[in-house]
């Protein structure tokens, strides 16, 4: 059975590694099943499908938030959960975004750079500190920290089920009744 609910925007910001697709999915999966109207858009998937083309000039980077902050905002005004996971890296098009979509909740997925270099099962810190990489967010191109974001889950100290239940508890502060 489907709840009925009105739609929202979880934008889960935060630096590669710290944990934003670990915990949108582990978030979408649990609303699913008790029956929320939820879509996950994952920054990996919007670039292999909506963005592709677009490379990683501060641009093209604000172009790709754009586009996923468009679609969010479409789902949200249809009544649907929307979880976006990307590193979106300045706080302009992040607040940009914000304006535009009146039910908007912003996570802050944070780790110190250590970690998520730990984390890094892909080996993109390394080739960025060797410079294959000339553009990263982090280590050659900036990360610029939500200013006042509704929830900050420091991935670094909390477990995932905490971290998951924490943003739940948000969500469901914003969608239902008083």
């Amino acid at each position: 059975m489907t709840v009925a609910h009105p739609g929202l925007t979880v934008w889960f910001t935060g630096l590669s590694g710290s944990g934003k697709s670990t915990l949108s999915l582990a978030v979408s999966d649990q609303l699913a099943a008790s029956g929320y109207r939820v879509q996950l858009l994952d920054g990996d998937e919007v670039r292999l499908f909506l963005s592709k083309g677009l490379g990683f000039s501060k641009e093209d980077r604000d172009e790709n938030i754009r586009r996923i902050g468009y679609v969010a905002e479409l789902l949200t005004r249809n009544g649907v959960i929307t979880l976006v996971s990307a590193i979106s890296p300045y706080r302009s098009a992040r607040d940009a975004v914000r304006i535009r979509i009146p039910n908007f909740l912003e996570v802050f997925v944070n780790a110190p750079i250590e970690e998520c270099e730990r984390r890094d099962v892909k080996g993109l810190y390394k080739r960025a500190r060797a410079g294959e990489i000339k553009t990263f967010t982090g280590i050659s191109d900036p990360y610029e920290q939500p200013l006042h974001p509704e929830l900050e889950c420091r991935t670094d100290l909390e477990s995932v089920p905490e971290s998951v239940q924490r943003v739940i508890d948000a969500i469901l502060s914003q969608i239902m009744p008083k």
